[in-house]
């Protein structure tokens, strides 16, 4: 059953069992399982079924720290959210992800990669991917590949599947809407959580509309935020009336530990023999799977590294264009070099003229050109690290509240990302490993990029994140190292429960979109059979 707030006709006190706020992988995910589980829920959902600018507005934020993406166009305010233009890399993080590393401040998740196997499996058909299997053996067989024989010792090939990608809002919309137990709500905006005197519980949400501004008030028996990372943080730090400090802040660690996975090229590769590289090349090409190069966790714990995956893209053809301090002088090339975009118009309209001016910058003077033989073997034998590392947690990498507000009256994000000397360091080594094995095995040759060799911690021009935004409401067992428990529930507020990729510990080098499924899956069994039933989050 689908509402929306434009109209006089939605009742002023809503009521449900359990409420939803984010209608995206986290949210329908869990609003489906809930509803399989016969439960009774309410899903919230800022935006319609498409794209609205004076919606996708409230997304407004501003960076202070590292080069980073612009705030706004990282997330998508729509039913299915951010879905919509996800690439579909999927991979699970790997069993060290979860491990307390010594070498590596403030790691450890509460729970271990075998609590999320069985929603891994199920997440698998949510995302349309193949089974759930990412050895090695079982690809090189099914894709009739020969992977590189590295030293199990040093690195590995790490396997990431791809779906379609499976557009969530598309492929669940007709369940949601026609669900029996799933009442969802469209441009519903959520402005405040209103806690209870003492502070320990929800007692309601409050919700406004663009249209007119009128509020509604949310009742539930349990409140789930599954706003993506930056809106989650937004409101609970906005909602500071009864904590100073805001929702489960007590400690001051919502909105800390920020992480993406820092994507930066490198090295540059030099094959010395012809082999057929199609299948580590890019996620773009034709194959249900591809790979990346990676260290093994027994040199991650011998060198004391953080977890790294590269992917090889080809020798960019367009640096020859030169760089421009104006980016928009590009942009006539940029529409024939890439025939993806079609109307530039209609993307700046959408994301804004300084994201369209970023993205020229950053596409065109790092345009990946290839050609293919029949064969399937590349018509290249120069190519570049395109890395990805895990980013160490980083209590001053951090998002909080900006000194603007958007339409509603809520204070805008503002996001100060930091890395630290130990994620480049570990991108340096984890190179000369691999550089290395790419020479014992005669295949190539790697030439480390100059900023990566430098002492100081300088990073290239051309970093980048993945979007992958990760980290600020922390999973921990200890209220003073995290936000939430191993069942994603606020510590200090009894009914509040977290959803999406904020609740990660570590970042690990996967993709988070289907740990995010997983989590979502793991999170309504738990809401059905232990929270729901009378007993505790932590039992």
């Amino acid at each position: 059953m689908k509402q929306t707030l434009k109209s006089e006709e939605i009742e002023k006190i809503i009521e449900s069992e359990i409420c939803i706020v984010g209608a995206g992988a986290a949210g329908i995910s869990l609003a489906r399982k809930l509803d399989e589980l016969g439960r009774s829920v309410l899903l919230l959902e800022s935006g319609g079924f498409d794209y609205d600018a004076d919606t996708h507005a409230l997304n407004a934020g501003e960076n202070i720290g590292q080069n980073y993406f612009p705030i706004q166009p990282c997330r998508l305010r729509f039913f299915g959210g951010t879905t919509g233009h996800w690439t579909g890399q999927c991979s699970t993080l790997d069993d060290i992800d979860f491990e307390e590393r010594d070498w590596v401040a403030n790691s450890g998740w509460p729970i271990k990669k075998k609590d999320l196997d069985k929603y891994y499996e199920e997440a698998h058909e949510i995302c349309d991917l193949q089974e759930y299997n990412y050895s090695t053996d079982h690809w090189e067989k099914k894709l009739d590949e020969k992977f590189i024989a590295f030293n199990n010792k040093l690195a590995r090939t790490k396997v990431f599947q791809k779906s379609a990608p499976t557009r969530f809002g598309t492929k669940f919309r007709k369940d949601i809407v026609e669900s029996k137990n799933v009442r969802l709500i469209t441009n519903a905006n959520l402005t405040y959580i209103n806690l209870t005197e003492y502070g320990n519980e929800v007692e309601s949400l409050t919700l406004s509309t663009l249209e007119s501004k009128k509020t509604h008030t949310v009742k539930a028996k349990v409140f789930v935020l599954a706003c993506g990372a930056f809106q989650n943080v937004r409101h609970l730090l906005n909602s500071n009336n009864v904590i100073n400090k805001g929702v489960g802040n007590e400690n001051d660690l919502v909105g800390r530990y920020f992480m993406d996975q820092p994507h930066v090229d490198t090295s540059d590769m030099l094959l010395l023999s012809h082999i057929k590289m199609g299948f580590y090349y890019d996620h773009s090409l034709n194959s249900k799977a591809f790979g990346m190069f990676a260290t093994s966790e027994e040199i991650q714990r011998k060198l004391k590294l953080q977890n790294y995956s590269t992917r090889i893209v080809t020798k960019s053809e367009a640096g020859s264009l030169g760089y421009s301090k104006n980016p928009k002088s590009y942009l006539d090339q940029w529409q024939r070099l890439d025939k993806r975009v079609k109307n530039v118009g209609k993307l700046r309209n959408i994301i804004g003229d300084d994201s369209v001016d970023w993205i020229i910058e950053k596409l065109v003077i790092n345009k990946k050109e290839v050609k293919i033989k029949e064969d399937g073997k590349i018509e290249t034998s120069h190519y570049i690290f395109n890395t990805r590392c895990e980013q160490a947690p980083n209590p001053d990498s951090r998002v909080d509240l900006a000194d603007t507000k958007d339409a509603l009256g809520v204070p805008h994000v503002r996001l100060n990302w930091q890395l630290s000397e130990s994620d480049k360091l570990s991108i340096l080594k984890s190179n000369i490993i691999l550089g290395s094995e790419l020479g014992r095995l005669g295949i190539g040759r790697l030439k480390i990029d100059d900023w990566l060799l430098k002492e100081k911690i300088e990073w290239s021009k051309l970093l980048s994140g993945g979007y992958h935004h990760l980290g600020v409401t922390r999973m921990s067992n200890n209220p003073k190292e995290g936000v939430v428990d191993k069942n994603c529930k606020v510590h200090s507020v009894n009914n509040l429960f977290i959803g999406g990729s904020s609740v990660f510990t570590t970042s690990g080098v996967s993709n988070p979109t289907l740990t995010i499924v997983a989590l979502a899956l793991r999170l309504a069994n738990h809401l059905d059979g232990q929270y729901l039933k009378g007993k505790t989050s932590n039992a």
